[in-house]
């Protein structure tokens, strides 16, 4: 079982070259990822996705890279000596025409704006590349381990309130017996009383509405179907693949049958163990809400 949400962090570091890869995962209906990155990398963007999916099958996926240095926008420096030459000349000409002393020194050039210049080469990034490469999977397997992490003790939590709903289920399964009995007696002392003053009634009758009134109140059948679901889930939990949707769809139908019982159910002792499977239901299902 994994859970939707994690964190991994990489960092690479060489002479001129920094990568810084964060890979964010929440919760989410299907994938969706997403990437912060330069504009270099675009064109593997799918190859980096891909390396996402082979661990991540749902959830919102955020991927942050940041890549600095030298190799990866290469600069000279170079001279305008066209602009230089045309700064001497002036100066020369403005010392010559108002007989102006000292010397016209480099440092006195170089202040001139656009005498030196920066211009980026053209850089071949298939080397940068392959280092994202190797620190995004880096990053992504720290996401999973966490995931990982995450998800043994969600499914602690989720198997322990299950264990519990069926300890619960068994000892209605028991109790149902005895209300049916008591359904049947309270429902034939209200007949009784309600003909007693009747000279003439058919017993038979009588008898055979009260079986049906008591039919409407047995919950033998949503019991097993709880029974059934609760193994369901049991033997979900164990399997290594995406299992978030299928869970959620047991809790809905546990749901209905919870509700089924307890609107079939007059029973004091039966309706407080619904309500307590209920409670536990829900939290069942928020859990549920982070597994992939």
């Amino acid at each position: 079982m994994l859970s939707m949400t994690g964190f991994g962090r990489e960092e690479y570091r060489s002479e001129g070259l920094t990568i810084q890869v964060e890979v964010k995962a929440v919760n989410h209906r299907y994938l969706d990822i997403t990437f912060q990155m330069p504009s270099f990398l675009f064109p593997i963007e799918n190859q980096l996705k891909q390396i996402v999916q082979q661990h991540v099958k749902r959830g919102k996926v955020s991927v942050s890279l940041h890549i600095s240095g030298a190799s990866v926008s290469p600069q000279i420096v170079e001279t305008n000596w066209d602009l230089a030459k045309q700064y001497m000349e002036q100066l020369e000409k403005l010392q010559s025409t108002y007989r102006l002393t000292g010397d016209i020194t480099i440092e006195l050039l170089a202040g001139f704006p656009d005498v030196f210049q920066l211009q980026e080469q053209e850089a071949d990034y298939s080397s940068v590349e392959s280092k994202v490469v190797h620190v995004l999977e880096s990053a992504v397997n720290q996401l999973h381990d966490m995931r990982q992490k995450e998800g043994d003790v969600l499914a602690k939590d989720i198997q322990e309130r299950v264990k519990k709903m069926e300890e619960k289920i068994k000892l209605l399964g028991e109790r149902r017996k005895i209300v049916i009995i008591e359904y049947q007696e309270r429902i034939m002392s209200r007949i009784k009383q309600y003909l007693e003053h009747t000279p003439v009634y058919d017993e038979t009758r009588m008898l055979t509405e009260v079986a049906l009134l008591a039919e409407k109140g047995d919950v033998t059948e949503e019991i097993t179907r709880i029974g059934s679901h609760l193994d369901q889930f049991q033997e979900i939990v164990k399997e290594r693949k995406p299992i978030g949707r299928k869970l959620d769809f047991i809790v809905q139908e546990l749901n209905r049958e919870l509700n089924t019982i307890g609107s079939k159910s007059n029973d004091p002792w039966i309706s407080e163990q619904i309500v307590y499977l209920k409670s536990e239901t829900e939290k069942i299902k928020e859990q549920i809400q982070n597994i992939e």
